[in-house]
């Protein structure tokens, strides 16, 4: 299931971990899902996708990020 929040935007560029396991972000460029926190350079809106679960990001097509 996608998400697509302006408090879930906040919360991935701002790593907020009263968020993690909320959602997962799947990125485009990459083709891995990552958790809100991960240390990571923060990917450009437009180049991610916002998951309810790491299932359903795995679902889609995207790996684990290994961090």
């Amino acid at each position: 299931m996608l998400l697509n929040t302006v408090e879930f935007e906040y919360a991935r560029q701002n790593r907020n971990p009263r968020f993690d396991g909320r959602f997962f972000v799947g990125i485009l460029a990459t083709g891995r899902y990552c958790r809100p926190i991960c240390p990571v350079r923060v990917p450009k809106k437009e180049n991610v996708l916002l998951y309810k679960s790491a299932a359903s990001a795995a679902e889609a097509g995207f790996r684990p990020c290994l961090r």
